[in-house]
């Protein structure tokens, strides 16, 4: 018998809530929209809880998302109890958030700008892009 969640379960629910939050949507927010409570959300979102089917579809209509877009990406058969930092910062408020708020800059020229300030302050060597 297997011991802990499983790794499609992880994904959906890790999935669930980076929609969640690029749509600025609380987990007591969402739990409203779908009837359970924002506790249930947290279980559903570290994926030691299953969502059922008809669960993820209410999801899916509550965040304005086609259902389908919570398995892109999958791989059932790669269980990732060892996440690393970036995995987990990709996935955390601070990452989603910081994702979004740079996808929403509609200036590329800015973008770049940006991506060489961070680097810069974080002391990483700059990739050469041709500029």
């Amino acid at each position: 018998m297997k011991e802990g969640p499983h790794a499609v379960d992880i994904h959906v629910g890790k999935t669930i809530r980076i929609k969640r939050l690029m749509r600025k949507v609380s987990q007591t927010e969402l739990g409203d929209r779908v009837g359970v409570t924002f506790q249930q959300i947290q279980k559903y979102e570290k994926g030691s809880n299953r969502v059922s089917a008809s669960m993820l579809v209410e999801i899916a209509g509550a965040l304005d998302v086609d259902v389908r877009s919570f398995f892109e990406d999958v791989n059932p058969n790669s269980a990732n109890d060892n996440p690393t930092p970036s995995e987990e910062f990709v996935v955390s408020r601070d990452g989603v958030l910081l994702n979004a708020a740079f996808l929403s800059i509609k200036n590329e020229h800015v973008r770049k700008k940006i991506v060489k300030l961070v680097q810069a302050i974080a002391g990483m060597e700059q990739l050469d892009d041709g500029e």
